[in-house]
């Protein structure tokens, strides 16, 4: 076979990273604060449920920023804060509970 009228091979230029939500030319938005180290606090300190809720958002907003999803990216870390502070609020809450719940039958059990 003679490959003579076939043209050379000629390497495809390589495309641009696709992001759905930056155009060209314009500033990519900061990335959003993961807020993970509330997320781990309120896990091991405060509330268990919530706190992994927290860590699980807040591991994504890394990821959605760098592929171009900035308004997921914003909402990720809003939920991870958001579930972060409910869990840090059950915690004192379940706190101050059982707080008082010692002091309510320790007051009971002081009047008999």
């Amino acid at each position: 076979m003679n490959n003579q009228n076939q043209p050379p091979y000629q390497q495809q230029p390589q495309q641009a990273y696709y992001q759905p939500n930056y155009a060209q030319g314009q500033q990519r938005p900061p990335k959003p604060d993961n807020h993970l180290v509330w997320a781990i606090l309120s896990t091991l300190l405060c509330c268990l449920p919530l706190g992994i809720v927290s860590i699980v958002y807040s591991s994504k907003v890394d990821g959605l920023y760098n592929s171009g999803d900035y308004h997921g990216a914003q909402d990720a870390a809003n939920k991870a804060k958001n579930f972060a502070i409910w869990g840090a609020a059950a915690g004192v809450i379940g706190v101050i509970l059982y707080i008082l719940l010692f002091v309510v039958l320790g007051t009971a059990g002081g009047l008999q």
